[in-house]
């Protein structure tokens, strides 16, 4: 039986036209247009051509009401045409919540609002952003911005972004935690489980993309990444958050570490719905200092932190491990820089194995912080280090951070440029982008560095992103300075003191 409203919608239409109902659904808010498209099958059609392509919003709020917090970010990002497909909201603060009660969880009690406006089917990811900020547009003011948090002023901050993505299916999935000591993760079943979705949705193992948040209270997050960046391939863009406390809406009973947002193109997708794609920059604010040192003894210790003695490549005796860090410390003082903070850049050599496949063999460059020196060894934080890995030493650089943030924008520029001058169903149109990055204003100097080759080219653009202690990112890497060849070539997916890019943009189908 037909709709009552069926003959009344079909007369609207004859009636207004179609050209200017489309024009009223494009202005509805989204509770109004998901009600206008339940209508009539009319209706339901020109609402379907409203949200043919995909589409990111977002908005941040400094309300110290959670509750009004998540009222005003849910109604902006709802103040147009959407129909969210997941939801990540950064929070910064505790929003007068007693961080010493466990019944007392912000992060929680947050999702739980979102998702009660959302709906329960909505993917919703909440993470800590208490470290350093947020970025986003203001709920109010509607300007993108880099919203530094410092505890003590006591302005808490919400951001949340949602998009709606035609074309593709959205799921989470755990990183679980096996219940015993020491502490292991059930990489294999996490990225089988991936690789499962991605074939019942698109009919091939490999995801578009994946968004990854990681817990701060668990380590050995780089043997999972590692393995994640050799078991998938380069196409599957991975971006994340590897240090920050979250929760997600499908909890379980079990222990997890991680979560993954995983993105897979529907292969029944709709005819004439077009390909969203996923592209990832990476900047860099590390430089290297000194020569080539080779592992020459491993000890692990507690806290994640081993012990590792080291001798110059081609050599044979092992240095002593105050020495050179005097060394480092000398030439960057003749170099007139203070820094005292340093990394080690090891490359690792590995095989990886899923269950009973092997997956191959990659070279990575992973970074480890320096925390001291002691009978002849150095401490280092982070896990994975073996015997014969080679390392350079590194420090955080500003004037290179800079410098490689500008080459970003210059790629953006080239990739914008390249798209504008692209005709018919090849061209891209950029509809959104998320940054994590480890560099604020006071890394850089001067204030809004990140966000820069964002807006400056793509102007407009639903833009949202968080300041992590360190950050995910497989995409194009822009160069280093003085990097050496080998360090060139090698794959680095988790990074310090750098600054990840995810632009997502759409082709149109060339379906007529």
């Amino acid at each position: 039986m037909a709709s009552p409203h069926s003959g009344i919608a079909a007369a609207a239409i004859d009636v207004i036209g179609e050209d200017n109902l489309l024009n009223v659904f494009t202005r509805l808010p989204a509770t109004s247009f998901a009600s206008a498209a339940c209508v009539s099958r009319s209706w339901n059609l020109l609402c379907q051509r409203v949200l043919s392509r995909p589409k990111l919003s977002s908005a941040c709020s400094v309300n110290p009401s959670l509750q009004d917090a998540v009222e005003e970010v849910v109604n902006k990002v709802l103040s147009e045409p959407i129909r969210p497909h997941f939801a990540i909201a950064a929070i910064a603060g505790l929003f007068g919540f007693d961080l010493d009660d466990d019944e007392d969880d912000v992060l929680e009690v947050a999702r739980h609002l979102i998702s009660r406006k959302l709906g329960s089917q909505v993917p919703v990811i909440t993470n800590d952003a208490s470290c350093f900020g947020i970025i986003g547009r203001d709920a109010l003011s509607d300007e993108v911005k880099e919203i530094p948090f410092k505890l003590d002023d006591g302005a808490d901050i919400i951001m949340l972004t949602v998009r709606y993505l035609p074309g593709m299916k959205v799921t989470t999935i755990p990183l679980l935690e096996q219940n015993k000591e020491p502490e292991m993760f059930m990489i294999d079943k996490f990225v089988t489980d991936i690789r499962e979705f991605s074939t019942s949705v698109s009919g091939c193992n490999s995801p578009a993309a994946i968004i990854m948040y990681c817990d701060n209270y668990h380590t050995g997050m780089m043997n999972v990444v590692e393995k994640m960046d050799c078991a998938l391939p380069p196409e599957t863009v991975i971006v994340g958050d590897h240090f920050s406390e979250f929760r997600y809406t499908n909890e379980t009973d079990n222990a997890f570490a991680a979560v993954a947002l995983v993105f897979a193109v529907d292969m029944n997708k709709p005819p004439g719905v077009g390909e969203t794609q996923f592209h990832a920059v990476v900047s860099s604010g590390l430089s290297p200092v000194g020569p080539t040192y080779t592992t020459a003894s491993v000890i692990e210790n507690i806290n994640n932190a081993p012990w590792i003695a080291a001798r110059r490549e081609g050599s044979h005796e092992n240095v002593d491990g105050q020495i050179v860090l005097n060394q480092v410390y000398d030439e960057l003082r003749r170099d007139r820089i203070q820094s005292r903070e340093l990394y080690i850049g090891v490359t690792k050599r590995r095989k990886y194995s899923i269950g009973q496949e092997n997956v191959g063999c990659m070279t990575s460059l992973a970074f480890h912080r320096v925390l001291e020196s002691r009978q002849r060894c150095l401490l280092v934080f982070g896990e994975g280090i073996k015997i014969g890995d080679t390392f350079h030493f590194y420090y955080p650089d500003s004037t290179a951070a800079i410098s490689s943030v500008a080459a970003v924008s210059s790629h953006l520029r080239s990739f914008n440029r390249g798209s504008n001058n692209a005709t018919g169903g090849d061209k891209q149109d950029v509809f959104g982008g998320l940054i994590f990055s480890c560099c604020g204003e006071e890394f850089f100097g001067q204030p809004n560095i990140n966000i820069s080759p964002f807006v400056d080219n793509f102007p407009g653009v639903t833009l949202g992103g968080t300041f992590c202690s360190g950050v995910f990112g497989r995409g194009v890497l822009t160069p280093r300075v003085k990097e050496s060849q080998e360090q060139k070539a090698v794959q680095c997916c988790m990074h310090t003191k750098g600054v990840v890019y995810l632009i997502m943009s759409y082709t149109p189908s060339k379906t007529i």
